[in-house]
């Protein structure tokens, strides 16, 4: 029998869930998982940053 071997999803995260049932090992992948998603938040404000001084620059409207 061929079996393909699909990646392991990656944890959902809920926030405000109840973690008293979580193990120790979820509790360190839902930290993983959520300092993931605030690097990825962090990057998305510094990209809107730079296209909205560039809009600025670009429209002459003075930057704050």
């Amino acid at each position: 029998m061929d079996m393909e071997l699909e990646p392991r999803p990656k944890p959902t995260v809920t926030v405000g869930e109840d973690l008293s049932d979580a193990s120790i090992d979820e509790l360190h992948e839902r930290i993983a998982a959520l300092r993931e998603e605030i690097s990825r938040c962090e990057a998305a404000i510094v990209s809107k940053d730079a296209a909205r001084l560039a809009a600025d620059a670009v429209f002459g409207k003075p930057s704050a």
